[in-house]
């Protein structure tokens, strides 16, 4: 193939998957059927279906070149459905042979919806046609085993079990599939399997081996515990010890968002060593959507990592409801390193409700690491505020890393808007290295290879930024 595949992009295919069927429902004005007449409805179905028949018929006379081509997003993934469900295995062959001439976003959109179509079809021959693509097949191969599993789990465990190196990759990737968490190819089948017959996936679960035991059966109690916590909670006991802490945690998460009363329970019924890393997950889940109680809860966890990541689950969640409320209460915890990681969830959704409150917030803090995080996320946040005044507070904050990444950040959108202006002031400023400034003025990015070589010096005066700036996360 020509071009290396981002395997994490698929998740962005299943979004808008999930968009469009979600969409379904709605009428193109947004109107609900439920909002309409019974005149209207009969009218509008019968409209719908003609319109549907018609292009179900007429996306599966096409190429993909001209399914690509029309126009509306969704258009295009219901067209590309239509066309691959028409088609025998060995035309589907045909057109995986056909994405690498597609640009890749588009490529990863079709390739996602034949490769699942001819794993459900084909599985085989899908999971063999891999094979062939190099480096390529390595990120399309999760895809055709997930689809495979989604019909036919027995079979797709069958080759897993005398082909597992084939997906070794996934678990390196951290993921079950496009989009998933954790475990590789065993996680995968389980949880696709689980789906089916929980049973028989947790059966199957247990005859495996080393670490893919223990996340192959723990997500087929995390499927079961988001519709029966107590029931997934009965299933850790087969378990090996090393494997039981997580899966509870699993099942505290979606527990406590459900019924916080009986996940604390539960909880409380569990090993000494386990019951801090459990509470911390079923408080997270708490805070979903009761972000009061929550912090009221929290307070009864002991320092340490899985109060800092229940802190920061419940600085997200209660920031997308009232961010300065979630500001005010991470301050009021006197624990600077966990409120300064959970900044960097709260900023976001602040800057994007009311930016110049956030901005006061930030102006407030006394230097130290809970403002540097703030102000840093402030910055990679905001597509809104002019970008020299990003630069501005870009030079306030105090950790040489954050201030090189933030500054670095900033001082490219102020190019991208305003070259001139950014590029004198890049070259009047103390806060470049000389090695930054030279690249600015030969129309570079401030990133790359430094001149004077790694490390952390600062340039001259007292607000250098390191030689060679980390590359920042894209705004």
């Amino acid at each position: 193939m020509k071009n290396p595949w981002i395997f994490p992009a698929a998740a962005l295919i299943l979004g808008a998957l999930g968009g469009f069927l979600a969409g379904k429902n709605t009428t193109s004005s947004g109107t609900t059927a439920s909002d309409e007449t019974p005149a209207q409805r009969s009218h509008s179905t019968s409209r719908s279906a003609a319109s549907t028949s018609e292009a179900k018929r007429g996306s599966r006379a096409r190429s993909i070149a001209e399914i690509l081509h029309s126009p509306g997003q969704t258009d295009r993934i219901q067209a590309l459905i239509n066309y691959y469900s028409g088609l025998t295995p060995a035309q589907l062959e045909a057109e995986a042979a056909k994405l690498e001439d597609l640009p890749m976003s588009e490529r990863i959109m079709a390739s996602f919806l034949l490769f699942g179509k001819w794993a459900e079809t084909d599985p085989t021959a899908a999971m063999a046609y891999t094979q062939k693509m190099g480096m390529t097949g390595n990120f399309v191969r999760p895809t055709v085993l997930q689809a495979w599993a989604s019909k036919n789990p027995e079979d797709a465990a069958a080759y897993y079990s005398t082909n597992s190196r084939q997906f070794a990759m996934m678990g390196m990737m951290g993921g079950r599939g496009p989009g998933g968490g954790g475990g590789g190819g065993a996680s995968t089948i389980a949880t696709e399997w689980a789906r089916q017959d929980p049973s028989a996936a947790f059966a199957w679960a247990g005859t495996l081996t080393g670490s893919e035991k223990g996340s192959a059966m723990s997500s087929v109690i995390g499927e079961i515990a988001s519709s029966d916590p107590r029931k997934a909670a009965g299933m850790v006991a087969s378990m090996d010890a090393a494997s039981q802490g997580s899966a509870n945690d699993d099942i505290a998460r979606k527990w406590g968002s459900q019924s916080f009363t009986d996940a604390e329970a539960w909880v409380r019924s569990l090993p000494a060593d386990q019951q801090a890393s459990a509470m911390a997950s079923a408080i997270a889940g708490l805070s979903k959507d009761n972000p009061q109680l929550a912090s009221e809860k929290i307070a009864a966890l002991p320092v340490g990592d899985d109060r800092n990541s229940a802190v920061s689950t419940l600085a997200l969640n209660w920031s997308r409801q009232d961010p300065a409320a979630a500001a005010a209460w991470l301050l009021q915890q006197n624990d600077p390193a966990a409120a300064s990681g959970a900044m960097r969830e709260v900023m976001p959704n602040w800057v994007n409700q009311d930016p110049a409150a956030a901005l006061a917030y930030v102006n407030t803090q006394q230097p130290g690491e809970v403002r540097d995080s703030a102000a840093s996320a402030y910055i990679m946040s905001n597509s809104k505020t002019a970008p020299a005044d990003l630069v501005a507070l870009a030079t306030t904050i105090t950790d040489d890393n954050s201030r090189s990444r933030s500054l670095s950040v900033a001082t490219m959108r102020w190019i991208q808007e305003d070259p001139t202006a950014a590029k004198d002031y890049v070259q009047s400023s103390d806060a470049f290295t000389a090695d930054q400034k030279a690249r600015v003025a030969d129309g570079k990015s401030l990133w790359g290879g430094s001149r004077r070589g790694g490390g952390g010096g600062g340039g001259t005066g007292g607000g250098g930024a390191p030689a060679a700036a980390p590359a920042a996360p894209a705004p």
